[in-house]
């Protein structure tokens, strides 16, 4: 039996720190980020950018005046190798697909334990799921999954920066099982996913249509 339905949310770029991955997005996009703020739980701070359609991409780093969490912080953060490289620059490292059923989607991501918690950011509210050691299922490229629960989505506070995305990539030494469980959530369309040796590691790819042209962030 299909599960319920998922559509992708938001892009996910992280960096060393806020203020580099927001000149990262500035210089290739060619538009300032807007917006963001504090995640207190898990000492991380943002900006965003809206990309049209219920989409937006957004730059996330710890946060150094922040509390470190209890437990790991979302998306990988906490890893030694991931913060090394992004001292380089900033990088995609994955991306958020939202449902009306994260409780039933959650329990089948990569088969891990998923726990799913409230989250907040000033008027925003939303739950999420969190694996249990803050990896990234399917190395980035299947999706954390997110709930919204505030009255209207984010990007409809966000200005429009004349941003689209036109297509999500990834890369990975197993494409089908990151497709079974893309496809599970009705996300067929959302990333198109190519086979990648073992030398190479695996990796995201989004083509934004942007005031100077096409550009791509991987």
């Amino acid at each position: 039996m299909r599960l319920p339905a998922a559509v992708l949310d938001h892009l996910v770029v992280a960096a060393y720190t806020l203020d580099q991955g927001m000149a990262y997005v500035r210089d290739r996009l060619g538009v300032p980020m807007t917006g963001g703020g504090v995640h207190t739980a898990m000492g991380t701070h943002n900006r965003v950018l809206k990309l049209g359609h219920g989409q937006y991409l957004e730059v996330i780093a710890i946060d150094p005046k922040g509390r470190r969490p209890d437990s790991p912080r979302w998306f990988n953060l906490d890893d030694s190798g991931l913060q090394s490289g992004l001292k380089i620059r900033p990088r995609l490292i994955t991306w958020v697909a939202r449902t009306d059923a994260i409780d039933t989607l959650a329990p089948g991501i990569c088969n891990r334990h998923v726990q799913v918690r409230p989250m907040q950011r000033d008027s925003l509210r939303w739950r999420f799921g969190f694996t249990d050691d803050g990896s990234m299922p399917g190395d980035g490229l299947i999706p954390h999954l997110i709930q919204w629960e505030s009255d209207i989505h984010p990007t409809e506070k966000m200005e429009d920066a004349a941003c689209r995305l036109l297509n999500l990539e990834g890369a990975h030494i197993d494409p089908p099982s990151v497709q079974r469980v893309v496809s599970s959530m009705g996300l067929d369309h959302a990333i198109t996913v190519h086979p990648v040796s073992k030398q190479r590691p695996p990796g995201l790819l989004a083509k934004i249509k942007t005031p100077i042209g096409v550009v791509v962030l991987d």
